[in-house]
């Protein structure tokens, strides 16, 4: 059995990668064990990773912290590695990129990390971006959600060996229509007869839902007949409800907050849109088109590998008003378009995009690592015989 122990830092509920750690140990295989240990702040009231790990029966060591450099944390993971013995450390962040290369040159135990991307910027976070490239460079292997974060790694130093592009994926079975966004809306306080665009997403400076916000006042006062509802906390939240108070439009603009169940909200929409500035490979978009919901998403990030304009989405410049208010405005009065680009999104996903083949891919760069490892134990023992 090849065990793997997965290293994450969290507030609140967390976000995409979330969903895809949760979903591991589910299709990587009967031949890996799989563990996730959770940073966290000690009092944070949203945290909510071990329900969500037992309801899906996932090993999960919860780590509450009383800070963001707290001593005890490096020695309750260690802790957790002499009991768990993992042949392999996953991080997921750029503390726990750190920690990951202390305890794995302790307990001689290689290193992999995924590259998510540097979403949020600016104060001391870029202090601690430069931290985690010391640590992306001393990894086993390194693995990239998108293609300008496999370039980002080369431009590191870390040769093409260490380092591999693999894409996010979905659960192509979890993520599948069984109803019509109409019999959902109720749900969500929306009107089944009106349009439904929808958004997904922490609350937070670079979603750009303020310029979302700002496009489909521009698109109501036009005529269109649609609701906008946007899902998700965060610090930004109370600036989004002051924009929308100024424009007159709580009766068709809302912030729903937290959802907890997603998947009702992706079948009540009838055009999802991504407006983002920065961005990874967003699950957000791969499950809105998953779930047969058309696309309008900003050219950001691995984006543009996913959504093709007129081919199974529609692509718009990031920060473009103009350009995302036409694109919104082009699939609200155009209802054979929504339905072709909604069929096309989910054979993309099913395609090129499934959380079985990425899992395939994991699986093979584990594999290179842990033989890499015993090649090089091997090696040091003849060494040693030889001494």
């Amino acid at each position: 059995m090849r065990r793997i122990l997965h290293l994450r830092t969290v507030s609140g509920r967390g976000g995409g990668p979330e969903k895809t750690l949760l979903a591991t140990p589910k299709h990587l295989g009967a031949d890996y064990e799989v563990r996730l240990a959770y940073l966290r702040p000690r009092h944070d009231p949203d945290y909510d990773m071990p329900q969500r790990a037992r309801e899906l029966g996932v090993q999960l060591v919860d780590v509450p912290e009383t800070g963001p450099a707290d001593p005890r944390s490096l020695w309750r993971l260690a802790k957790e590695i002499r009991q768990f013995r993992p042949h392999v450390l996953h991080a997921h962040d750029y503390k726990t990129d750190v920690l990951s290369v202390l305890l794995g040159r302790w307990f001689r135990v290689p290193v992999v990390t995924t590259l998510h991307g540097y979403v949020t910027l600016g104060g001391r976070l870029d202090w601690y971006y430069r931290i985690d490239r010391w640590a992306l460079r001393r990894m086993a292997h390194s693995i990239a959600v998108s293609p300008d974060l496999y370039e980002f790694l080369g431009q590191l130093g870390i040769p093409d060996s260490r380092r591999t592009h693999v894409d996010n994926g979905i659960d192509t079975e979890v993520y599948r229509r069984t109803r019509a966004p109409h019999e959902c809306k109720a749900q969500f306080g929306c009107d089944p007869g009106r349009l439904l665009v929808g958004a997904v997403g922490r609350l937070q400076p670079e979603k750009a839902f303020d310029v979302l916000i700002v496009a489909a006042v521009s698109l109501l006062g036009q005529g269109f007949d649609f609701e906008l509802v946007i899902a998700g906390e965060g610090p930004d939240r109370a600036r989004l409800e002051a924009l929308i108070r100024e424009c007159g439009h709580g009766d068709r603009i809302r912030l729903l907050g937290h959802c907890t169940d997603t998947l009702a909200l992706y079948h009540a929409m009838d055009l999802f849109v991504l407006s983002s500035v920065r961005e990874g490979l967003p699950n957000v978009l791969l499950e809105a088109m998953a779930l047969e919901v058309p696309v309008v998403a900003t050219q950001v990030g691995g984006v543009p590998r996913l959504v093709q304009r007129e081919e199974n989405g529609l692509i718009v410049a990031p920060g473009d008003l103009a350009a995302l208010a036409a694109a919104i405005s082009k699939l609200l009065g155009d209802n054979a378009l929504r339905a072709r680009l909604a069929a096309a999104g989910r054979r993309t996903i099913e395609t090129r995009f499934s959380f079985a083949r990425r899992m395939e891919e994991i699986r093979g760069v584990y594999d290179r690592v842990m033989g890499a490892e015993s090649r090089r134990q091997e090696s040091g023992e003849r060494e040693r015989r030889n001494d």
